[in-house]
């Protein structure tokens, strides 16, 4: 048996926002926060939700400071606007950022304590408060994912909660909004939606249904993102990464994530470094660790062959590994992701030890192909540190 979590509605396409209003006021909801970034506000982008709002006759209020890797801070300022105002539903505008945050927001007001009592998977009793997400970015899923992740700056980590509860209600997927992306942010993002894909293949969770969706993922990403990030202004490109990371997203909440993923979450909390970067420099290597294994060797195969690869048929499991890992540590080159760890700001080895404490305990290794050791979590680290 498996539980299946979908979005009860989404809107998708090139001004999709007009579909909002009609929504809102079938579930009669009044009172919003639109939660997002300093960028959404001052370009306009928030007062362009907030006119679909009024449109419903729903009264809001904006917060603003959300954060790339928003942190527990983020999220107590934020609930305590949202009670202060007494609203009824949330509006998401923004990224994985913005849409966590707001996530994490519902989640504690609809059921008490504070963020850190969630962490980790169906932590919390009851279904947060609505929310309507506004994906700006073409990555992280978000919008349509029973995941959300939270920086601790105590511990200087990420906490990553699974939670249906946490699910929007309302997703927007509206190319409009994305279309401004500058190409380090379309990279990133986009190499985090072929991340999802790929460890969705591979986690020991996978289906047949949550396949799907990975596999068609992951052959659209190889297609588009060099196109998306070489011309921003591509609606072709931006459209079929928008769908990529809305499947993608689909396909991981059901069939789980892995290594990649848990080890990006503690190096990105420690260094507070871009969660698709992290993704994107680790993913060749944690794929190389991954496919010595003969399970391991089988997935990459149907990996090998969504990427669409000279021979993949044919394959065995080692070459199938072999070609993935070049693949995709040469499409981090067309895109213009870093080649290794040292180049990302402030990374030292010598927290390595630190980092695969924090991974070893994420809950997106718990559905990993191999259950590493500390040793080998470094390792990983290291190879990535060193780009080999």
């Amino acid at each position: 048996m498996e539980r299946i979590n979908a979005v009860p509605v989404s809107f998708f396409g090139k001004g999709a926002i007009s579909l909002l209003p009609p929504e809102l006021r079938k579930r009669n909801l009044k009172r919003a926060l639109i939660v997002t970034d300093k960028f959404q506000y001052e370009s306009g982008a928030a007062a362009k939700v907030g006119d679909k709002l009024l449109e419903a006759g729903a009264a809001y209020a904006v917060y603003y400071n959300v954060q790339p890797n928003p942190t527990t801070t983020v999220v107590n300022e934020c609930i305590n606007a949202a009670r202060a105002l007494q609203v009824d539903f949330l509006a998401a505008l923004g990224g994985g950022s913005a849409i966590d945050t707001a996530k994490a927001v519902s989640i504690v007001m609809a059921n008490g304590g504070k963020v850190e009592d969630y962490e980790g998977v169906d932590k919390s009793h009851t279904h947060g408060i609505p929310i309507v997400a506004i994906n700006t970015t073409a990555g992280t899923g978000s919008e349509v994912t029973s995941y959300y992740v939270i920086t601790d700056p105590v511990r200087h980590s990420k906490m990553a909660m699974a939670d249906p509860n946490c699910m929007v209600t309302i997703a927007i997927n509206d190319i409009d909004f994305m279309m401004t992306m500058p190409p380090a942010l379309t990279a990133a993002t986009g190499m985090d939606v072929m991340t999802h894909a790929i460890e969705a293949v591979c986690s020991t969770t996978a289906t047949p249904l949550t396949d799907k969706d990975a596999v068609w993922s992951i052959t659209k990403v190889k297609d588009y993102l060099p196109r998306a990030v070489a011309n921003g202004s591509d609606e072709e490109a931006r459209t079929m990464m928008a769908y990529a990371e809305n499947i993608a997203g689909m396909a991981f909440s059901n069939g789980g994530l892995g290594m990649v993923h848990a080890m990006a979450h503690s190096l990105g909390g420690f260094y507070n470094l871009p969660h698709g970067v992290c993704n994107a420099v680790l993913l060749p290597r944690v794929i190389a660790f991954n496919g010595q294994t003969p399970a391991g060797q089988e997935r990459f195969r149907t990996v090998a062959a969504a990427l669409e690869l000279p021979g993949a048929a044919t394959m065995s499991g080692p070459e199938a590994v072999k070609a993935v890992v070049a693949c995709i540590a040469a499409l981090n080159k067309t895109v213009g992701i870093a080649g290794s760890l040292k180049e990302l700001k402030g990374v030292d080895p010598k927290d390595f030890g630190s980092l695969a404490d924090l991974a070893l305990h994420d809950s997106c290794m718990t559905t990993n192909i191999i259950q590493p050791t500390k040793d080998q979590v470094i390792s990983v680290y290291q190879a990535a540190y060193e780009g080999r």
